[in-house]
C-alpha cells in the first residue's frame, strides 16, 4: 500500500475507533512499567540499556528507561523488559 494510502486507512480507523491489528498497524501493549509486547514490528532500530528504538513502519517506537534488554524477538513480535519510563511514538 502506498503512503498516502495507509496515512487515509489510519485515519480512518481513528476516526472509527478501530483497533490498530485491523489494518496491520503495530500494536503495543504495556504490563506496568516493567515489560512492553509489539505485535507487527520492521525490525529493532537501536538497542541500549537505556534506550530501545524500533521500527513500527509509519512510526518509530521509542522505549527509555533502565536495566532495558530484549526478552523476545522473532519476525513479528518482540518484547521488552526492565523498567521502562517513557514509550514515545515518532512520525
Amino acid at each position: 500500500m502506498e503512503r498516502r494510502g495507509k496515512r487515509l486507512v489510519l485515519e480512518a480507523m481513528e476516526r472509527l475507533d478501530l483497533p490498530g491489528g485491523i489494518a496491520g498497524a503495530p500494536t503495543v501493549e504495556l504490563t506496568g512499567n516493567r515489560e512492553l509486547y509489539m505485535e507487527r514490528h520492521r525490525g529493532v532500530l537501536s538497542y541500549s540499556t537505556e534506550l530501545v528504538e524500533i521500527n513500527g513502519g509509519a512510526l518509530m517506537v521509542r522505549v527509555s528507561g533502565a536495566e532495558l534488554q530484549l526478552l523476545a524477538m522473532t519476525e513479528a513480535e518482540l518484547r521488552i523488559g526492565g523498567r521502562i519510563d517513557k514509550v514515545e511514538l515518532v512520525g
